[in-house]
């Protein structure tokens, strides 16, 4: 007994059973993409073994605070975390063994009381103390758009005698008798609704009350002075001033390279001696349009992102967007002949008989006017999604940009006439069908256009866009005295214009990569010249950045403004908040060491440079239904808020390899002083990060039971987002067993651990699938080609710092 006691209270004990743990929910991830869940929840999640694992992990947190006397010591802040888990892992435990979730499925009209659960042993059907009918279901869609706005049931509930009228839509929970009623989904002619039931009041509550011990726990350990992050705290600051560090370090720039079209040199050359005059083409991009999302945007946004679409850059030669777009329109005959459409792939362009990865409309067509793709299609679009190859792919992502040329050049998608008597709020296009318009606005609205288009002709030639500035002003009085989606005002198209025209986070990308790169190197220069100068030189350095910071804030805040919700809600929007927060978690250690807020920054830089590439998608969309909760708010801000922290853990680690490699075995010891401290601020980084993803996942939890009536499913993410919890509660306690516990360990454990922040962030949307899609690309395999590059030279880098053992 003595014996299992001393085991099942050593730290050894608790690295080992969380690798295991950490193991398992990984492996079924793997199973769920390749099987099911259901399979995965039997093996794994719901096995016995699994069971016995997290009540084994219990008892050894149990043993050690009893053999440590953690209780007596004052560490409250540790008790009350590790204690927080206990009971939501016990509420968890509850939830399972006495809850009960299903579905329940109503027709207008309807009145039932039967609910379906799917669970390992097949379908179930069981009866509520109460019946619900429904009066009607209403789908409300974004003004313009087929993307859904918000969808609600209207319903009658008959309980004890009584018959309540109650509104169940999403974000909007229905509590009878203990039991919740979620809105799920609906049925495609929109005369039905899937409510999702779920029942689990005594899990729940202990659950949240283990949120609660969670978050008065980390409170805690930030403000105790016995608490792991003040005792790192006071050590950094006995550490002396560095010590010189005998290294070169090399800074490597990117650069980027616009490969030249070889192909119709000539037709390219006269495209662009059409001459669009810059004050027309703007007074032209300021104009509203609607977009296929049903959004109100200035023709400069939609005109920025069908370039961006088809060409791939924000420019065409010398011509802008709204030039392009204007000179698309005015002389389309010409565009056909142009060979400006971006093809995918080599193979693509093999297939295609093209000399280079450019193509015009016309170079799909053979000469007897058949579309040259058509067969490829057709293969392609009876393949089922997961059966598709690369080729399959690119020739449907091909196909869509020549369709986009094509609805261009047909003068569709330009939806700039509103219908005030539209009860869908659309917007109509000159192409379109305008049969819908009476009156004098069908007249107006089926010639403005095209005359406007004449008067653009003969402004090219004459050089006079008098004509043209003028029916535009036509169309803009048109627009808004006609326009009924509401919040759209002048004001706010403008807000969104100059939030085209300032590029801000373009600018902050340069900002942070040269700032930092340059903070960097000051920095490095002090380990072998402390003056006063260079100190000088680095605080104006930093205040640089702060401004850059605060630029993008500004750019931030003006996104929020435009898209109506906070900024993180999608890939492109959650790496733009990472780059921030990066910065921000660099300014808590600026003062204490300049080298990690320069790493932070040149790393923010990366990240927005990562955000910039063609395969990330900057548009503003509408949010769907499950969005709409202040909880996502708070919780994907938390989480990316972390990432920065273990980011700037990441770099250190990697910076802290770099030293041990290069400094002779024999020197290690006599230069180990600021290796030493940026040891301490890494795991300072980490802890907080630590603490950050631990909250933001749990907030994510409450959000997820408030919308849909379960707080945790083992959805891919949520179950990688607890691996990445796990990996670095392994590497923040690594320090507990004295017998391994070295530099070169820590630093290179805080490195590895960040691919489980790549894999939660990028790797699940790639390898596995979920409902989560807020960091979802289907072109994210693109960057794993330098991950895999950077996971090879962590190795080596690795395997020449051995020597760093040594150092504890």
């Amino acid at each position: 007994m003595e014996q299992l006691k001393k085991i099942f209270s050593s730290y050894v004990t608790m690295v080992i059973l969380l690798a295991i743990y950490a193991i398992g929910l990984a492996v079924a991830t793997f199973v769920e993409k390749v099987y099911d869940t259901m399979l995965a929840k039997v093996l794994i999640y719901y096995s016995p073994l699994f069971f016995l694992l997290q009540f084994l992990l219990v008892v050894n947190f149990i043993l050690i605070t009893l053999k440590h006397r953690y209780h007596k010591s004052g560490r409250w802040g540790y008790i009350f975390i590790h204690f927080s888990f206990i009971v939501i892992l016990f509420g968890a435990l509850i939830s399972h063994i006495s809850g009960r979730e299903g579905v329940l499925h109503l027709r207008e009209g309807e009145r039932s009381n039967q609910i379906v659960s799917h669970t390992n042993r097949g379908q179930q059907t069981y009866a509520l103390p109460f019946e619900v009918e429904l009066v009607k279901f209403t789908l409300k869609r974004y003004p313009g758009s087929m993307s859904p706005s918000s969808f609600e049931s209207e319903l009658l509930v008959h309980v004890d005698g009584e018959t309540r009228k109650e509104l169940v839509y999403m974000n909007n929970v229905l509590d009878v008798k203990g039991y919740r009623l979620f809105q799920a989904s609906f049925d495609s002619d929109e005369r039905g609704t899937i409510l999702s039931v779920n029942k689990d009041v005594a899990g729940r509550n202990v659950t949240y009350t283990g949120y609660l011990l969670l978050l008065v726990g980390s409170i805690l350990c930030l403000v105790m002075k016995n608490g792991r992050l003040r005792t790192l705290y006071r050590q950094i600051k006995k550490q002396k001033a560095p010590s010189k560090l005998l290294l070169i370090v090399f800074l490597s720039g990117i650069s980027l390279f616009a490969m030249a079209d070889g192909q119709s040199p000539s037709m390219i050359k006269a495209i662009q001696q059409i001459q669009i005059s810059p004050l027309h083409a703007q007074k032209f991009g300021a104009l509203p349009l609607q977009a296929t999302n049903g959004r109100i945007i200035p023709v400069n946004t939609f005109s920025s992102e069908v370039l961006r679409k088809l060409y791939k850059d924000t420019k065409f030669g010398s011509l802008d967007s709204d030039q392009f777009l204007l000179s698309v329109l005015a002389v389309p005959e010409m565009w056909m002949h142009v060979p400006f459409i971006a093809v995918p792939n080599e193979e693509v362009a093999s297939y295609l008989e093209l000399g280079n990865k450019k193509c015009s409309y016309q170079d799909m067509f053979d000469a007897n006017g058949n579309y040259k793709l058509q067969d490829k299609l057709d293969e392609a679009y009876h393949k089922m999604q997961d059966r598709r190859t690369t080729f399959d792919k690119e020739i449907i992502k091909l196909d869509e940009k020549i369709n986009i040329f094509h609805q261009l050049i047909s003068y569709q998608m330009i939806n700039l006439f509103p219908n005030a008597d539209d009860p869908d709020h659309n917007w109509y296009a000159p192409g379109d069908d305008l049969s819908v318009y009476k009156g004098q606005d069908s007249v107006f609205v089926a010639s403005i256009f095209y005359n406007y288009l004449a008067d653009v002709r003969a402004a090219i030639k004459s050089g006079d866009w008098s004509d043209a500035d003028e029916i535009l002003d036509m169309i803009s009085k048109y627009q808004y005295s006609r326009n009924t989606v509401p919040n759209v005002t002048a004001d706010k198209v403008d807000l969104e214009l100059k939030y085209n025209k300032l590029e801000v986070f373009r600018w902050c990308k340069i900002g942070y990569l040269s700032l930092g790169g340059l903070l960097l190197l000051f920095s490095f220069i002090t380990f072998f010249r402390n003056s006063l100068w260079l100190k000088w030189l680095i605080r104006i350095l930093t205040v640089c950045v702060l401004f850059v910071f605060v630029f993008q804030m500004l750019g931030m805040g003006m996104r929020w403004k435009i898209g109506g919700y906070a900024p993180w809600s999608n890939s492109y929007e959650t790496m733009i908040y990472a780059a921030w927060a990066t910065v921000c978690a660099g300014l808590i250690f600026s003062r204490r060491s300049s080298i990690t807020f320069a790493l932070a920054t040149l790393f923010a830089g990366i990240i927005l440079f990562v955000s910039s590439l063609n395969w990330m998608d900057p548009q503003i969309n509408p949010l769907v239904p499950v969005l709409k909760s202040p909880w996502l708010m708070f919780h994907v801000a938390i989480i990316m808020s972390s990432y920065g922290f273990f980011g700037i853990g990441f770099l250190i680690g990697l910076l802290n390899l770099i030293f041990m490699s290069v400094i002779r075995k024999d020197k290690l010891t006599t230069y180990s002083q600021p290796i030493r401290e940026l040891t301490i601020i890494n795991e300072m980084a980490l802890i907080i990060g630590l603490l950050l993803m631990t909250i933001g996942s749990f907030m994510g939890a409450v959000w997820a039971n408030e919308s849909w009536g379960r707080y945790w499913g083992w959805d891919p993410k949520e179950t990688w987002a607890l691996i990445t919890i796990v990996v670095y509660v392994i590497v923040t306690h690594i320090h507990l067993i004295r017998k391994w516990y070295n530099l070169w360990l820590f630093n290179l454990c805080s490195v590895i651990a960040f691919a489980s922040v790549l894999m939660t962030y990028f790797g699940v949307n790639f390898f596995l699938s979920g409902m989560h899609s807020y960091g979802q690309n289907d072109h994210i395999s693109g960057i794993f080609v330098y991950l895999y590059v950077v996971a090879g030279l962590v190795v080596l880098l690795a395997v020449f710092a051995r020597k760093g053992r040594v150092l504890k």
